[in-house]
């Protein structure tokens, strides 16, 4: 089996994509109500989502 060699870039993209969503998600939540809370409920979620879906992959 040939192993892919990815860039950083390529490796850590992804993880800092959820880790401003997240972040985003943290500070909206803080600061609006209404529609933001519903926006950062759905950013805020997104990081347990992803480790859930990549558990149940692994399986």
């Amino acid at each position: 089996m040939k192993r892919v060699r990815h860039s950083p870039a390529q490796v850590f993209a992804l993880p800092l994509l959820i880790a401003l969503a997240t972040i985003a998600g943290l500070v909206l939540g803080l600061t609006g109500d209404g529609a933001r809370d519903l926006a950062a409920a759905l950013l805020a979620g997104i990081a347990p989502l992803a480790i859930i879906a990549m558990l149940a992959r692994r399986t």
